[in-house]
């Protein structure tokens, strides 16, 4: 975890070995995939999804964004092309000094951080966001830490904010946790309501959730 962007975080020394562990293995796993080339996840092509929640006949008025795990930047930049003030946050260093370079060339302003994204410092990243954006971050995310950015969204959500998120389900992936449900999303994000669940066309489980904050909170 970047110590430098991370928020302090009263419980971090009590949680378990295995726990840490399971941050650990995250972290390095990402890392790899940059290390070896383009992760399956950071096409270069920003999702017709969330093009259509930007573009379409029933598009978000452009305000304040806040995307989760923003790889190389791609999302970020497009969000920021039209209108949008945006903070982006990633776990891997090499990913978000990519995304910087990719801002620059495009010629936008976007604040970049790295770290990680269920200790994000409220004084990055203040918000209120009126759009969340999440390209299969919180599906790997471990167990004891989801908790956390669920909490981190909804302390910084304006009224009637929106989640767009893509995620695995279940059994998508090669470890013990990796995947989200629509009952998780539910349990976990009180104060919102799940208003749309779309799968996705990958040969495994894949969904597009949309979640809107209340505006009594």
């Amino acid at each position: 975890m970047d110590r430098n962007h991370a928020e302090r975080d009263p419980a971090a020394e009590r949680i378990t070995a295995a726990e840490r562990a399971q941050e650990v293995a995250v972290r390095r796993e990402l890392e790899e995939y940059y290390r070896a080339g383009r992760p399956p996840w950071d096409t270069g092509v920003t999702p017709p999804e969330l093009v259509a929640r930007v573009e379409g006949p029933a598009a978000l008025p452009p305000g304040r964004a806040l995307e989760l795990g923003c790889g190389t930047g791609t999302n970020a930049v497009y969000l920021a092309r039209h209108g949008w003030r945006v903070t982006a946050v990633d776990l891997v260093a090499s990913a978000v000094q990519r995304a910087r370079v990719k801002a620059d060339s495009a010629g936008v302003d976007i604040a970049f951080h790295h770290g990680d994204a269920t200790r994000l410092d409220a004084g990055r990243a203040p918000g209120p966001f009126t759009l969340f954006f999440d390209l299969s971050c919180f599906c790997g995310i471990p167990p004891h830490r989801r908790d956390a950015y669920a909490d981190i969204l909804s302390q910084r959500a304006a009224p009637g904010a929106e989640l767009l998120m893509f995620g695995y389900g279940p059994g998508a992936l090669d470890d013990v946790f990796s995947g989200v449900t629509a009952d998780e999303l539910r349990d976990r994000f009180a104060g919102w309501d799940l208003a749309d669940v779309t799968p996705g066309t990958n040969p495994v489980p894949t969904f597009w959730f949309t979640l809107r904050r209340r505006a009594h909170g």
